[in-house]
């Protein structure tokens, strides 16, 4: 399943959202602290909007750690990007576990540290705001509203 998880994370790297949506099976469930929850058709369409906002910009994809056993796995991955509402510079650290079926990636969660996250993004506002529940909650609300307006123009 590393070979998964590659593919995965080289189509990432070079902005290939179709490749990526690819690895996900069709049942995918997908979370992390930014949208919260996302099944299926939304979690493909989250890449291809994340991938499709970012194309000429400074955005940079690495990882390492691939690892994999049975049906689970697991790596590391850092994204470096200005953040689109402030234009700060943002250098994400994520941890991402996955359970797999089909020889397609059925789970995926990626998890970071949202305060850090929001620091870097909001600054002072992220400092004082980013770890609370009432700033993931609004973050939520606001990522999936993107996240509906470009299914709309799809």
């Amino acid at each position: 399943m590393n070979s998964i998880i590659e593919n995965f994370y080289s189509a990432f790297k070079h902005q290939d959202a179709e490749t990526m949506v690819d690895c996900y099976h069709d049942d995918i469930v997908f979370e992390d602290p930014a949208f919260g929850i996302l099944k299926g058709e939304q979690a493909k369409n989250m890449w291809r909007m994340l991938i499709s906002s970012q194309k000429g910009k400074t955005f940079k994809v690495d990882y390492s750690d691939i690892n994999s056993k049975n049906n689970m796995g697991n790596a590391k991955w850092e994204a470096k990007y200005n953040f689109s509402k402030t234009g700060r510079p943002v250098h994400n650290k994520i941890v991402a576990h996955f359970e797999f079926k089909d020889g397609k990636i059925i789970k995926h969660l990626d998890t970071f540290n949202l305060h850090t996250w929001s620091k870097q993004a909001f600054g002072l506002k992220g400092y004082l705001l980013g770890g609370t529940s009432f700033f993931k909650k609004k973050l939520n609300q606001q990522t999936n509203q993107l996240l509906t307006k470009f299914e709309n123009n799809l």
